[in-house]
């Protein structure tokens, strides 16, 4: 393992500080917000705002890439995010936080696609799965550390934004003084949401609905916090556990989803999802059973992602895999940018437990749907499946294409050892 990450550390490195930065932004905008007055609906359209600009980012960084060079592109995302995580106590207005968010969410879906793109190029065919691996758990680190950060600092000045802006901007010293110049990426053309969800019906609905938990958990999770009386170092911990659930819970869901009927375990892990938001629910704000529901109702989130693309890989073929991928990421991002604004609503109308209201019943409809397309279609032989990879939610569609393109390798090399000499 140490020589496969001898060539890749400095990217690591890099992801994790930008992940610093970018973590402590989520958490800031709930903590932020409640001291300005914003309310539940106000935070949501500003969090809906990150999601249309990283889905955006995701389709145009390519065509940036191909124009001027992975450098300068990632240099120019970098400065722009950097100048935008700073201008957020400058503008304390909704309308103008919508806007950085926006710009954010561009930015860093255009840093990952041009991280991933070195990654990629780093990785050969034997490691591509163990750099991948490394990839998501530097992510993970690196917004469960943020949290840790934000308890040195007070959000109602400007000193924590100053600190993520800094994390980022130093972020891209290791990246760029060591990556070397890479071929453009290639990203293939997202499938139709029509022709993915006749291939792959399980996949489209469920990872619509997973994108409203997800982005609903990372942005509204700290608004929540804010708006039920925690201090900031509970609302950091809260936020610490969605994501801590999930860096403990990806490796025995992806060891159990290599052995049984991925629909059983998609209908399980949301059952598990629903069950831990319903606890949420009923607590009243206790603040140990409130973690106990954050650390398993994250801890299913991301898992669930990447039974999702497992899932859809064992119904496709290995040439419509990467257009797959694409069209997944765009339903992904859809569902992100509306979750915040139901969640939003209901905080407003309900009350703040509403946001366990809203997870719970999109876990609820996620485990019916999977359990309903249990009795229209047979279950694919465990023999006949592809291997399983923990891929992010916040992955750009490159790295899911070479997470793809890696499971059916495995799987391919697995079938020719278990066949008979």
């Amino acid at each position: 393992m140490v020589q496969v990450l001898s060539g890749v550390w400095a990217l690591l490195i890099g992801i994790v500080l930008i992940m610093l930065g970018n973590g402590m932004h989520f958490t800031l905008i709930g903590l932020r917000g409640g001291i300005e007055g914003f309310s539940a609906a106000e935070l949501a359209i500003v969090t809906s705002g990150y999601f249309m600009g990283f889905l955006s980012g995701a389709r145009l960084t390519p065509l940036l890439i191909r124009r001027v060079g992975h450098v300068r592109v990632f240099a120019a995302l970098g400065s722009f995010m950097s100048a935008g995580l700073i201008a957020f106590p400058l503008l304390t207005e909704p309308w103008a936080w919508t806007a950085l968010r926006l710009l954010i969410g561009f930015c860093m879906s255009g840093i990952f696609v041009t991280a991933e793109s070195w990654l990629n190029h780093a990785a050969t065919n034997e490691t591509r799965g163990k750099v991948l691996s490394a990839y998501m758990i530097a992510q993970t680190l690196g917004i469960i550390g943020a949290q840790g950060l934000l308890t040195l600092g007070d959000a109602a000045t400007s000193v924590l934004f100053i600190g993520a802006s800094i994390l980022v901007s130093v972020s891209f010293a290791p990246i760029l003084l060591s990556a070397i110049p890479v071929p453009a990426v290639e990203v293939a053309r997202p499938m139709s949401l029509r022709k993915l969800f006749i291939n792959t019906p399980l996949s489209t609905v469920g990872i619509f609905l997973l994108g409203s938990v997800y982005a609903t958990q990372s942005g509204m999770g700290a608004v929540f916090g804010t708006q039920i009386g925690m201090s900031a170092s509970q609302i950091a911990l809260f936020v610490a556990m969605l994501f801590a659930g999930a860096l403990v819970l990806q490796y025995p869901i992806g060891w159990l989803s290599d052995r049984m009927d991925r629909r059983r375990l998609i209908l399980g892990a949301a059952v598990l999802g629903a069950v831990s938001c319903t606890l949420g629910w009923i607590t009243g704000g206790g603040l140990w059973p409130l973690m106990t529901s954050a650390f398993f109702a994250g801890g299913v989130t991301t898992p669930l992602y990447a039974l999702f693309l497992a899932y859809t890989n064992d119904a496709l073929s290995a040439e419509d895999m990467p257009s797959a991928s694409g069209g997944l990421v765009f339903t992904f991002g859809l569902g992100a940018i509306t979750g915040p604004l139901a969640t939003g609503w209901a905080m407003q109308e309900l009350g703040p437990f509403a946001f366990w209201l809203v997870l719970a019943v999109t876990f609820v409809a996620i485990a019916l749907y999977a359990l309903y397309r249990m009795t229209q279609r047979s279950s694919v032989p465990m023999d006949e499946t592809e291997s399983y990879l923990g891929v992010l939610p916040t992955a750009s569609p490159l790295a899911v294409e070479a997470a793809g393109a890696w499971s059916a390798e495995q799987a391919e090399n697995e079938r020719e050892e278990d066949a008979p000499s």
